[in-house]
């Protein structure tokens, strides 16, 4: 058998070789049957004639020798693939059209699918029985509106963990922490999770192990910690004695006992976790009796169904569980008005892994969603210019395919040609968009995956396999119009055209295939306009505050304080941050925009229309120094500001935001109310001021209600600490975060210090799903631009070329040069017109789908669809100004005389 497949390998690969071997066989047969009949007394030459006959025809003995074989298939492949390659490299422009198309095309693909497996569909590193496990998530009614919640008290997780239905729950929660002590601390993520964690993944340490139950126990856990594989290779050098160092992590020790394998990040779906600490034993440091009451939500629960268990069914039992939580929930806090959990339609439910699945989905996920489409509406593009190309090239050789039919070359091996050419111009596009994907995987993973490890194309064999089909479904689709056009040949008419077969013939292939490429292109320009004009509309959109001048100090305390010493180091970093050279005023706060906001209670007066206040609204605190509205920018529209007189003995005062006043009271005038938050044993606060409105939750919603208190007020009437510190400065926030950093930490107790942030990059994150659209759009709009122009240059160009000897003979008949280019322009821009109106169709009618992901922006906007049908018009002008150019030069005398 082996040698068998060595002589058809050799067959293949040398075939001149074997076609010689057989040659010389051949004659040695025939020369030897010569000799025996020129034994027998026959002449020489009678006895070559003679032989010759007995033997049969050589070239029929060849044939059958090749089809014994089993190579002729394999044969005809390679020789169709030497053909295409010479036939390719004959027309180098040609070719290079073809596969740049082709490469950005099957590359864009290739990088977005990357980015949306990962997002979408890819189970996290050794998941076992991934179709099994899902997120747990609870949904309810509260003042009126719907909320869904992801985040469990610890004691929720334990109760909703012993339903019969589930084999294996735990839970996962990552955030930043102080890793290190001193100058040498940094912030990196963390995740607390509980010992189960890891059963749900087939791996096992490097060096050391994993945390047991007996160590993630309640009420304290341990303080063991488990390393990431990166964290241990980047601070340790990757060595064995690194068991039982220490690793402070918030100035807590924890004793390493493990190292994770490489590439296992839990259920990260951000930045892989530096190391692993049971959930207890966090629990415990931050309050001792978090297992006890379920006012701490701050967990991911993740579960594992039974063999044989159904979806339905684990979620008949969950809400049944978390029906009688709810309960002792309202029991335990003491609530009076605690609805039942039937009036508040309180269930629990399990949801796939990914967040980007949702229900719970980021507008990112949204978006990238939305740029995969764009990306396969791009390919589809693409595969349409060279089909449209090939069509041309074929059509330029319609002559040479006549001459090859009437000779005796089957339809059948016609049209394998024609299709190998397509597969090897598709294989060579598909080599060019992997290396295009393994950049834009980079680019795109940056934008969409958040600091998670990046897909490594060349090595990820779920991407290389959808690039391989990819690159199938393109070489079937370009090759198809050629090859359905070589089906319909001519060849009597081909044949009698002789050398001029310049008689120009209209395609209805090709028109359709170019109308479809402009019709694309607009959809892809309206979807680019409408997200530009929505990221402008966020740029410009007054949040209530300034950004860019404004830094957000974190100050990180690793020692207990009382009130007072809390108090205390509040005021020291407010004066240290103002003498700060460049510091224009500091504050202290207890919400920060955007980066956790506080809130005391819903207001209430006597004789206030409870019901429609409260009804699905959130009422936010903020707590500042004097200086809080000239820091933040925020202006006072009427009354006034906090000043030096509103201190802690005299009677507390509020600043409300207009979108409050005009919902706590509608058409009165708020100035001097009296108004109370929270406990019914806290004092009424007068209302001294209307600030404007502020986003500091959802930049979507511009009604936030927000009341600020002086801070001397605050602490008297409500009690508690600041979260943080906001400091204007004079210019650009980074440029002063290391310096402030610097001069606060000197302020700090022991080894605590400070973190210090722009606000913008707080911000930022929130606006980033319109950039991502913005430039996706734009980016896979302007190469749908490229392309459709490049079609139709070529759709023109082969036009003008055909039609050359026409074109001759109207202009010797006395057509002037401008009817001639004006008949070559206005075919064009006919072609640019017709698919602006399909495009613009079908983009009016898939408004609606896409307008939830734009901001303060109608997708019907005619602005840009005007603008869109211009640009289009001008690349048509511009893509047809070659070939009318050429067409203007056509002499009139070599048209005549070629007749």
């Amino acid at each position: 058998m082996l040698s068998d497949l060595r002589f058809r390998l050799r067959a293949i690969f040398k075939r001149s070789a074997v076609e010689q071997e057989l040659d010389e066989e051949l004659s040695e047969h025939i020369a030897r049957e010569t000799e025996k009949l020129v034994r027998q007394g026959m002449s020489r030459g009678d006895a070559e004639r003679t032989a010759r006959l007995s033997f049969g025809g050589v070239s029929r003995i060849k044939e059958d020798t090749r089809d014994v074989r089993g190579t002729v298939v394999l044969e005809s492949i390679v020789q169709d693939l030497r053909y295409a390659w010479r036939g390719l490299r004959s027309k180098p422009g040609f070719t290079a059209a073809v596969l740049i198309a082709l490469g950005l095309g099957i590359g864009a693909n290739t990088a977005m699918f990357g980015v949306v497996d990962r997002l979408l569909f890819r189970p996290p590193n050794f998941l076992r029985a991934p179709d099994r496990v899902h997120r747990i998530m609870m949904q309810y009614t509260w003042n009126g509106e719907r909320q869904l919640d992801n985040s469990h008290a610890y004691k929720r997780f334990l109760e909703l963990s012993a339903i019969p239905s589930l084999e294996r729950t735990a839970v996962f929660s990552q955030r930043g922490f102080d890793v290190g002590l001193g100058v040498d601390a940094q912030e990196m993520q963390v995740a607390t999770v509980s010992w189960t964690l890891f059963d749900f993944f087939s791996v096992r340490p490097v060096i050391g192990r994993f945390f047991v139950a007996a160590e993630d126990t309640t009420p304290t856990g341990a303080q063991v910690a488990v390393l990431s594989h990166d964290f241990w290779q980047n601070r340790y050098g990757g060595k064995a004695d690194v068991l039982g160092q220490t690793l402070y992590l918030a100035a807590v020790p924890y004793t390493i006992i493990g190292v994770a394998p490489r590439g296992f990040s839990g259920f990260s779906e951000e930045q892989p976790p530096a190391a692993y600490i049971p959930v207890t034993t966090f629990g415990h440091l931050r309050d001792p009796r978090f297992h006890e009451h379920y006012g701490w939500t701050w967990l991911n629960m993740y579960a594992r169904r039974r063999p044989g268990a159904s979806i339905a069914g684990v979620d008949v039992d969950l809400t049944t569980a978390y029906q009688r939580s709810w309960a002792v929930e309202g029991e335990i806090g003491g609530y009076k008005s605690w609805p039942t959990a039937q009036a508040a339609g309180a269930r629990a439910f399990a949801v796939p892994v990914h967040t980007a699945r949702g229900p719970d989905a980021a507008a990112e996920s949204r978006v990238a969603t939305w740029v995969m489409g764009v990306a396969l509406v791009v390919l589809l593009i693409a595969c349409a210019n060279v089909a449209n190309l090939l069509l041309t090239r074929a059509a330029g050789r319609r002559r040479e395919t006549a001459m090859r039919l009437a000779l005796g070359v089957s339809t059948r091996r016609l049209l394998q040609q024609l299709l190998t050419e397509s597969v090897l111009l598709a294989a060579l596009g598909g080599l060019i968009g992997i290396a295009i994907a393994v950049w834009g995987s980079r680019v795109l993973g940056a934008l969409f995956l958040q600091g998670a490890e990046p897909v490594a194309v060349v090595k990820d064999v779920r991407t290389l396999a959808f690039a391989a089909t990819a690159t199938l479904a393109v070489a079937i689709l370009t090759g198809l119009a050629p090859a359905l056009a070589a089906l319909r040949h001519d060849v009597a008419g081909s044949l009698k055209a002789g050398v001029r077969e310049g008689t120009y013939r209209k395609s209805r292939a090709r028109t359709a295939l170019l109308l479809f490429q402009g019709a694309l292109s607009v959809i892809l320009l309206v979807g680019a306009g409408l997200f530009v004009r929505s990221l402008s509309n966020v740029r410009a959109t007054r949040l209530g505050y300034d950004v860019d001048p404004v830094i957000v100090v974190q100050a990180r305390v690793r020692e207990r304080l009382t009130s007072a010493e809390e108090n205390a180091l509040g005021v020291r970093l407010v004066e240290a941050a103002t003498s700060t050279p460049g510091v224009k005023g500091a504050t202290l706060a207890t919400s920060i925009p955007f980066g956790g906001n506080e809130g005391r209670g819903h207001p209430y007066y006597p004789g206030a229309d409870t019901a429609r206040i409260r009804r699905g609204q959130r009422y936010m605190l903020q707590a500042g120094t004097l200086q809080y509205f000239e820091t933040m920018g925020t202006r006072i529209l009427r009354g006034r500001g906090f000043t030096p007189e509103d201190r802690a003995n005299t009677p507390p005062v509020v600043i409300v935001n207009q979108a409050m006043a005009d919902r706590v009271w509608p058409g009165q005038d708020p100035l001097g109310k009296t108004v109370r938050f929270g406990e019914e044993t806290n004092p009424y606060m007068t209302v001294v001021g209307i600030a404007e409105n502020m986003r500091g939750s959802r930049i979507e919603n511009d009604s936030e209600n927000w009341y600020y208190v002086p801070w001397e007020h605050f602490r008297a009437v409500f009690g508690g600490g600041f979260y943080g510190l906001l400091v204007r400065v004079n210019g650009r926030a980074q440029d002063y975060v290391d310096v402030l950093r610097r001069r606060l930490v000197q302020e700090m107790p022991g080894s605590s210090f400070v973190r210090a942030l722009p606000l913008r990059e707080l911000v930022a994150p929130r606006q980033r799903s319109w950039e991502f659209g913005a430039k996706m759009f734009v980016a896979f709009g302007v190469l749908a631009l490229g392309l459709a122009a490049i079609g139709l240059y070529s759709v023109i160009a082969y036009a003008v070329a055909q039609r050359s000897h026409e074109l001759g003979v109207r202009m010797a008949l006395g057509a002037s040069v401008r009817d001639v280019m004006q008949m070559v322009v206005g075919q064009g821009v006919a072609f640019a017109v017709t698919g602006i109106a399909i495009g613009g169709a079908i983009a009016l009618w898939a408004g609606k789908w896409i307008e939830p992901l734009l901001f303060a922006q109608k997708a019907r906007d005619p602005l840009v669809f005007a603008l869109v049908g211009t640009v289009l018009l001008v690349a048509a002008l511009l893509a047809t100004l070659g070939p009318a150019w050429r067409a203007m030069r056509v002499d009139p005398t070599v048209a005549l005389k070629s007749d």
